[in-house]
């Protein structure tokens, strides 16, 4: 067979699969269907200069004319234009066709193919729905980078019109998900200060009630769709448990990590893959904190130096002692590339900590975004952008934090001069008045920092001390786990996330399952806060999956910060 991809479904496949679970089910290629028909039309173009007539079956197909195509694309027109060039071309013998989300039946999409195939070679067509891409279980991502924030600042306004496309790709790739799940929500709510998660959950809320293909059976989970705009703090913050801590310093991409550049690492280890169906290690340690996970790392290395050394002990005198060593060397190299993947990931993590001085600016981000205490935050803020052990990205960002958590009553003049003598750049320095202007007190929600009630307060610093040092840099709660313990309690305000439309009855029943959709972009930390959720007892019998436009680090929060009007 050959597996036939477009860009986006690319990164799925990458994601649920590997290169070895490909080949064993007989896959002989995987490429994308563009490059595949823009190959395929060079070769027809020079076979009719060269032999006077088009060619049917180019070089590419002389080879794989006998075999089977999987095509597994988005069903965007582009694609469906790909495909009739290919049909009027064929190059294989069967073409099995599957679109990742929902087409139109009434876009006439359908008899395009099929009048492009009077070879009669498309042996069937589903809709087999993956239009996103799985992390972890319980998180999922749209991969739409770049300019989810543009798309959710700009709602409601004339630059709306700009991100059309984008706004689409979101309202399919939900739809997409419920579909994949077989779930149909049994309410929908949104956050009341976004007009775009408004938009959002009215459109699927259509998309359900009009597509009989929704009505599944049971009870069906809340949908909640909230905006990132609620929760600037999360996307800011330095991490400590493995998976978020290699994407805020490495960053993790398609469960690819890049570690080219990295002093000490061999050759083979330059880009790895860290991926929990694949990897048993990081599958149990991913959200692990920093320093449980040096004390695994290191439990995984003496382990599999023991079974070396057991190995090397070994007697090989016969033809059998050869076949079962054997068996067992593609097991062992596997092994110990994977012992020195998460060696080398350990002590590039432990390098950028020590270089950067993370301990010591995390517990003040920390601070920053727990505690309300200006005297004593304004005055170590100008003493860390004075420090020149400091990284200018870590300064600009402990900058952003003081200002959302002062924009009232800060003094965001004398900070923006400190930040730039001490060398941020002003279009860094710019950026926050961009953050106040995206998220600041007058646009977002009521939830970012409590009441700001003395109670709040005094509850806050009373857990701080009861959770000690040990807990410092993980005392931050990102505000989506507030909004899910108040849908377990049956506490969620309808003035602050109002339904599209109201149970029958008006009874708000607790329900058994929810999916929350960030528009905007998720984070590692809030998927492990989820996961912890996920596994804890006290959870009420709920189970939570989150998903977003994509998976945010401080980098690309801040980029996208930047495409801000």
């Amino acid at each position: 067979k050959v597996l036939l991809l477009d860009a986006t479904t690319s990164q799925v496949v990458s994601c649920v699969t590997s290169q070895t679970e490909i080949l064993n089910r007989e896959v002989y290629l995987v490429t994308r269907l563009d490059r595949h028909v823009l190959s395929s039309n060079k070769s027809n173009n020079q076979g009719s200069m060269t032999n006077g007539h088009t060619m049917s079956n180019g070089s590419l197909g002389s080879s794989t004319s006998h075999l089977k195509a999987v095509c597994f694309v988005r069903p965007t027109e582009t694609n469906f234009q790909l495909l009739v060039e290919e049909l009027r071309h064929p190059k294989f013998a069967e073409y099995h066709l599957f679109f990742a989300g929902i087409v139109n039946p009434n876009s006439g999409l359908f008899r395009m193919l099929a009048e492009a195939d009077e070879k009669e070679r498309v042996v069937q067509l589903q809709e087999f729905y993956g239009d996103f891409v799985p992390i972890n279980e319980d998180l999922v991502t749209l991969n739409c980078r770049d300019h989810s924030l543009a798309m959710t600042a700009s709602a409601g306004t004339a630059l709306a019109r700009e991100y059309v496309h984008l706004y689409e790709r979101h309202r399919e790739g939900l739809c997409s998900i419920l579909l994949a799940l077989r779930r149909k929500p049994s309410a929908i709510r949104y956050q009341q200060s976004s007009a775009l998660a408004k938009q959002l959950a009215m459109d699927v809320h259509e998309a359900v009630l009009s597509d009989q293909i929704f009505h599944f059976r049971g009870k069906g989970p809340l949908l909640l769709v909230l905006d990132r705009m609620d929760d600037p703090v999360t996307p800011l913050l330095s991490q400590w448990t493995y998976q978020a801590m290699v994407h805020e310093l490495l960053g993790l991409n398609n469960n690819r990590v890049l570690l080219k550049g990295a002093p000490g690492v061999n050759k083979d280890l330059e880009e790895v893959v860290l991926s929990a169906s694949q990897d048993d290690f990081f599958k149990v340690n991913r959200h692990s904190n920093f320093g449980e996970l040096g004390e695994a790392i290191k439990k995984l290395l003496d382990d599999f130096q023991k079974q070396q050394t057991q190995h090397r002990r070994e007697n090989i005198s016969s033809i059998e002692d050869m076949q079962q060593f054997m068996e067992k060397f593609p097991q062992l190299r596997t092994q110990s590339h994977n012992v020195s993947k998460h060696v080398a990931i350990m002590g590039e993590l432990a390098r950028l900590v020590d270089v950067c001085s993370l301990m010591d600016v995390s517990q003040f981000e920390q601070e920053l975004a727990c505690a309300d205490d200006h005297a004593s935050h304004f005055r170590e803020l100008l003493e860390k952008l004075g420090n020149p052990r400091v990284k200018t990205p870590d300064k600009l960002r402990l900058g952003l934090l003081y200002a959302l958590r002062y924009e009232q009553s800060g003094n965001l003049n004398m900070v923006k001069s400190q930040m730039q003598k001490s060398g941020v750049s002003a279009d860094m320095i710019e950026l926050m008045d961009k953050m106040l202007r995206y998220a600041g007190a007058s646009v977002r929600g009521p939830g970012l920092y409590g009441s700001g009630d003395i109670m709040t307060k005094m509850t806050k610093s009373l857990i701080t001390s009861v959770q000690g040092v040990n807990n410092v840099y993980s005392q931050h709660v990102p505000v989506v786990m507030d909004i899910i313990n108040n849908v377990v309690k049956g506490k969620l305000k309808e003035s602050s996330h109002p339904f599209v439309e109201k149970p029958l009855g008006g009874v708000i029943s607790r329900p058994n399952e929810l999916i929350i959709f960030i528009a905007g972009g998720v984070t590692f930390e809030e998927a492990t806060k989820i996961s912890e959720f996920n596994a804890s007892s006290q959870n009420g019998g709920v189970k939570i999956l989150l998903g977003g436009s994509t998976i945010h680090n401080s980098t690309s929060f801040l980029e996208e910060l930047r495409n801000l009007a």
